[in-house]
């Protein structure tokens, strides 16, 4: 079964029934060893990468993006 047709059926469910399969789907993420983990974050980084190298995304400033969270922050 692919990943598709999971979701499709899962999304049949009632929302009792998906929130549980979601609780669940969600604490297994937290049981994953280090050596998963960290497979996990380097295709992330190289996800990111590519995305920045086709410019599909766009580098910010550091500093920039502390000033924006700051300011939607104050916001509230």
């Amino acid at each position: 079964m692919s990943i598709n047709e999971i979701e499709s059926e899962a999304l049949k469910l009632d929302l009792k029934a998906r929130a549980k399969l979601a609780h669940v789907l969600l604490q297994s993420l937290d049981s994953l060893s280090e050596k998963e983990n960290e497979r996990l974050w380097a295709e992330e980084a190289m996800r990111r990468h590519e995305e920045l190298e086709s410019g599909k995304s766009e580098e910010i400033p550091a500093e920039e993006v502390m000033r924006n969270a700051y300011a939607r922050l104050n916001r509230k």
